[in-house]
C-alpha cells in the first residue's frame, strides 16, 4: 500500500520524443520541451530523437523506432510520451497502443501549463477557449473516450449521436467563452481609452518566457508579481505605476511570455491580452541574456510583436540576467539595447534614462504662478512630475516643475517668467 502512494506521489516520468524534419532548430526545440516539461511538474527521464524527411502519418517516428521507444518505456517505467511536434488523434492513439502509455504533444503540454498557472477569470477563460479549440477538430479518432463512432458494425447509431452531442456542447461552450472574453476584452477598451483621454503613457514588458520579466516589473515597482525559474510562472497581465528619472509617471505592463512555435489557439485566445503589448507608448523586449539562445528569443519575440501589429512602436532590447554572463558587451544584440540584471538591480537606472528618451512625450521645465484656487494642479505636479522648487508668494504659488502631456498643457496656462 505504502508502494503504491509513493507511486502516486512521485512526478510522471516522461520521454521526450523529437522528429527532425529540418524544419526548426530541433535541438533548441528539444531543449525548451525539457524546461517546459519540469514546468508542467513531470520528470523528463531522457530523449529520443530521429531524423525523417517528414513525420511518419501513422506514427510519427518510424516503426522500428516506435519499438524501441515501447521497450523503453516498459525498461523504465515511463508514465507519458511527449511530441515535440503536434499529433493528429490517429498519431495518439496508435503510439499509445503500441506503447502502453499515455501519449501528449508540444501544444497539449504547453496549455496543461496554461491551464495551471491562469489565476484571473479573463486567464481562466482564455485557457478553456484554447483547450476547447485545440479538442474539437480531434474529437473523431479519440477511441472510446469521447465516441464510439467508426466504421462497421456495431459502430454506428449511439456512437454516432454521442460524437455529435459532444461537439455541439463544445461549439456551445466556446460560443460562451467568447461571450464572456468579449465582455472582459470591453472593459479592457474602457480602461484603455479612460487611460488614453487621461494622458496616462503605458511601457509594456514583452518576451520570452522565463526571461525575468515579473523580477523586473517587481524590482521597478515593488508590484509582488509571483516570480519562479519556471516556463509561463505568470500568465495574467499586472499593470503598476512607474516614475522615471526626470518625474515622469507611466503605466508599466507585464505580460504573458512568448516561447517558439507558440500554439496558434494560445496567440488567438490571448490576442487581447497581448493587444496590450501592441498598444502600449514603448515596449520592452526582455531577454535572458545568460541564454545561448538569447538572439533568438529577440528575434521570437520581434516576430511576434510584428504579428501583433507594433510596427513603429518604440521597442527597447533588454539583456537581463547580465550578471550571470562575463563579458556581456560582447554578446549580438538587436537595436537599441540596455544590459540590466532585475535581480541584483544593475543597469536599472541606465534602463529608466532610455524608457525616457523613447517615450513619445517628453517632459520639460515649465515654471507656474498658481492661484490658490488651483492648488491642485500643485499636487498633481508632485504625484505625476518632477517638482524642482515650490514657493509660496502673495499671488499663490511659484513652482517649477518637469512635466508633459496634458499636466504641462495645464502648468502653461500659468506659466511665469523668473
Amino acid at each position: 500500500m505504502i508502494e503504491i502512494q509513493e507511486k502516486e506521489l512521485r512526478p510522471e516520468r516522461a520521454l521526450l520524443v523529437e522528429v527532425d524534419t529540418g524544419e526548426y532548430d530541433a535541438e533548441a526545440s528539444l531543449a525548451e520541451l525539457y524546461e517546459l516539461t519540469r514546468s508542467a511538474g513531470a520528470e523528463p527521464c531522457g530523449a529520443v530523437t530521429q531524423k525523417r524527411p517528414a513525420p511518419d502519418p501513422a506514427t510519427c517516428v518510424g516503426s522500428g523506432m516506435m519499438e524501441e521507444i515501447a521497450d523503453f518505456c516498459r525498461q523504465q517505467e515511463i508514465d507519458l510520451l511527449i511530441f515535440d511536434c503536434e499529433l493528429t488523434p490517429t498519431q495518439i492513439r496508435n503510439v499509445e497502443e503500441a506503447s502502453d502509455v499515455r501519449v501528449i504533444d508540444r501544444t497539449m503540454l504547453i496549455l496543461d501549463i496554461f491551464a495551471a498557472r491562469a489565476r484571473s477569470r479573463e486567464g481562466k477563460l482564455q485557457v478553456e477557449l484554447a483547450q476547447l479549440r485545440y479538442l474539437l477538430p480531434r474529437l473523431t479518432g479519440r477511441g472510446t473516450e469521447l465516441s464510439r463512432l467508426g466504421g462497421g458494425v456495431g459502430t454506428r447509431g449511439p456512437g454516432e449521436t454521442k460524437l455529435e452531442t459532444d461537439r455541439r456542447h463544445i461549439r456551445r461552450r466556446i460560443g460562451n467563452l467568447k461571450a464572456q472574453l468579449e465582455e472582459v476584452e470591453r472593459r479592457r477598451g474602457q480602461v484603455t481609452r479612460r487611460r488614453q483621454k487621461d494622458g496616462v503613457i503605458t511601457v509594456a514588458i514583452v518576451g520570452y518566457t522565463n526571461a525575468g520579466k515579473s523580477t523586473l516589473m517587481n524590482r521597478l515597482t515593488q508590484a509582488g508579481v509571483l516570480a519562479e525559474d519556471k516556463l509561463f510562472a505568470t500568465l495574467d497581465p499586472t499593470a503598476r505605476s512607474l516614475k522615471l528619472p526626470h518625474g515622469q509617471t507611466v503605466m508599466l505592463i507585464d505580460t504573458v511570455g512568448f516561447v517558439r512555435r507558440l500554439p496558434h489557439q494560445l496567440v488567438q485566445a490571448f490576442h487581447s491580452t497581448l493587444e496590450q503589448a501592441a498598444q502600449a507608448d514603448v515596449i520592452l523586449n526582455l531577454c535572458d541574456a545568460s541564454s545561448q539562445e538569447a538572439r533568438t528569443h529577440l528575434e521570437v519575440t520581434n516576430d511576434l510583436l510584428a504579428e501583433l501589429g507594433c510596427g513603429g512602436r518604440p521597442i527597447l532590447s533588454v539583456m537581463n540576467k547580465c550578471d550571470l554572463v562575463p563579458g556581456l558587451a560582447s554578446i549580438p544584440t538587436i537595436g537599441n539595447t540596455v544590459r540590466v540584471s532585475a535581480r541584483t538591480g544593475e543597469g536599472i537606472d541606465g534602463l529608466l534614462l532610455a524608457i525616457e528618451n523613447a517615450l513619445p512625450e517628453k517632459t520639460e521645465l515649465v515654471t507656474a504662478l498658481l492661484p490658490f484656487e488651483k492648488a491642485g494642479l500643485a499636487a498633481q505636479a508632485r504625484r505625476d512630475g518632477l517638482v524642482e522648487s515650490e514657493e509660496y508668494v502673495e499671488n499663490g504659488l511659484r513652482l517649477t516643475a518637469r512635466a508633459s502631456g496634458k499636466l504641462l498643457a495645464q502648468l502653461r496656462e500659468f506659466e511665469a517668467g523668473e
